[in-house]
């Protein structure tokens, strides 16, 4: 043999051995790092920067070791893989390319086809030192127009809930004014009023009250709604609690009052949108209770309630009947006017339902204006005929006859204004032929 030919035998004799140290080295590893003792442990990375560099074969790289082997592996031999970090001589190489890739990346779920048909996005430039990786700015594309079928074409104006333009101001309709709702609504509240009706003799069973304190009571109430401008239903409501909870509780003349404050404040809370604080019914007492009294006397009452404050009122059923029937304003105005004097004596009304009274002082209003009988329409949206209203439109005629000179006078001054069209002012017929 000639030289060449033995010093290649020689050169890849040492290749093999070479490689043959680097196999043995790097199989039995972990085992042997894990039974090295801590200081020869510690020390092995030092000794193992003298090992010769690790050659990566081609056929190998198919059967590539995992990532978690070749960062033991790594980090035991010192290749030419990426480092660690962990090593302070690399922090500053690490820093560098960790930076040119963003922490958090957003991936969209979509077709293949989809992104094939799709153009692409335009790209919005992110602001100078946002954090906003660039695949975070691209704009989402809008959605392909909708073809509904003309069935469930829907005109938004012709909603029984939409928003009506009043006196400048926007407002949402009244659902109980709303013909396509109002006869479910009339068929609960008649189911309704039967069970929140009070009794009608509990003033015989009061030991310390009279139906005339009864009736300051109410026609106190009256000045305090207009004092702060509260609703109708607002008085409606409170006297509806006050009636419920005498029915079921005797109370001293000394607390009556006390009583009435606190049915107030109850309805307020639960009709008006910014009912008064308590320290103004504290206020329109004369101090004569405290706050605190007040608030125990609201929970005392809420509890004999049972918490139902939702009772139908004569308001209520007015507003429906005017809705079904075209009236004059100065009907409905003297109607509103004889229901709220039913309010302030409890005797004989409170014998007679919400719906009845109101019907009953629909009746005697619209006879009182134009001399006309009961309309069919009214007639029918009620469910009350003329001889079903004839006892308590008895009853109201007297009491419209003598409101004049009735002790109480706030609601006749109440609906002296022109805001009722002055219709306390009407003189009452003196017999009915209806």
């Amino acid at each position: 043999m000639s030289e060449a030919p033995l010093s290649e035998l020689h050169n890849q004799e040492n290749m093999v051995s070479r490689l043959r140290g680097a196999a043995k080295s790097r199989a039995p590893a972990p085992e042997n790092r894990e039974n090295l003792p801590p200081k020869t442990r510690a020390a092995a990375p030092e000794n193992q920067e003298n090992l010769p560099p690790r050659t990566v074969l081609g056929g190998l790289q198919q059967n590539a070791p995992s990532r978690a082997q070749n960062q033991r592996a790594t980090g035991k031999q010192g290749g030419s893989s990426q480092p660690t970090c962990k090593n302070e001589d690399f922090s500053k190489s690490c820093a560098e390319k960790t930076s040119k890739q963003p922490v958090f990346q957003i991936h969209v779920d979509e077709p293949d086809c989809a992104v094939s048909r799709r153009p692409a996005a335009p790209r919005v430039k992110p602001a100078e030192g946002s954090l906003l990786h660039p695949a975070m700015t691209r704009l989402r594309q809008p959605l392909a127009p909708l073809d509904l079928p003309s069935a469930m074409d829907v005109s938004f104006g012709d909603s029984p809930m939409d928003m009506s333009l009043i006196d400048g101001e926007e407002r949402t309709q009244d659902p109980s004014e709303v013909p396509e709702y109002a006869k479910e609504i009339h068929t609960y509240l008649r189911e309704v009023e039967v069970k929140m009706r009070p009794k009608a003799g509990y003033m015989k069973k009061q030991p310390d009250i009279t139906g005339s304190m009864r009736a300051i009571l109410v026609d106190w109430l009256v000045e305090v709604g207009e004092e702060y401008k509260l609703q109708n239903e607002t008085l409606y409501l409170a006297v509806n609690y006050i009636d419920r909870f005498l029915s079921s509780m005797s109370v001293l003349r000394g607390k009556l009052q006390l009583v009435g404050t606190a049915a107030m404040l109850l309805a307020s809370k639960f009709e008006e949108i910014y009912p008064p604080e308590v320290a103004e019914f504290v206020y329109i007492t004369d101090d004569t209770y405290t706050k605190k009294q007040v608030l125990r006397m609201e929970h005392l009452v809420l509890k004999v309630l049972s918490f139902d404050l939702a009772a139908p009122t004569i308001n209520q059923f007015l507003s429906q009947y005017f809705l079904h029937h075209a009236l004059n304003k100065r009907v409905e105005s003297l109607a509103m006017y004889l229901s709220e004097l039913s309010l302030v004596d409890s005797e004989p009304f409170l014998k007679y339902l919400p719906s009845h009274t109101a019907a009953a002082a629909l009746l005697l209003a619209h006879h009182t204006i134009t001399g006309e009988s009961w309309p069919a329409a009214l007639w029918e949206v009620s469910g009350y005929s003329v001889e079903d209203l004839t006892p308590c439109l008895q009853d109201l005629h007297q009491m419209f006859l003598g409101a004049s000179q009735h002790a109480q006078q706030s609601v006749p001054d109440k609906y002296k204004s022109a805001k009722y069209h002055e219709v306390s002012l009407i003189t009452p017929p003196a017999t009915l032929n209806i």
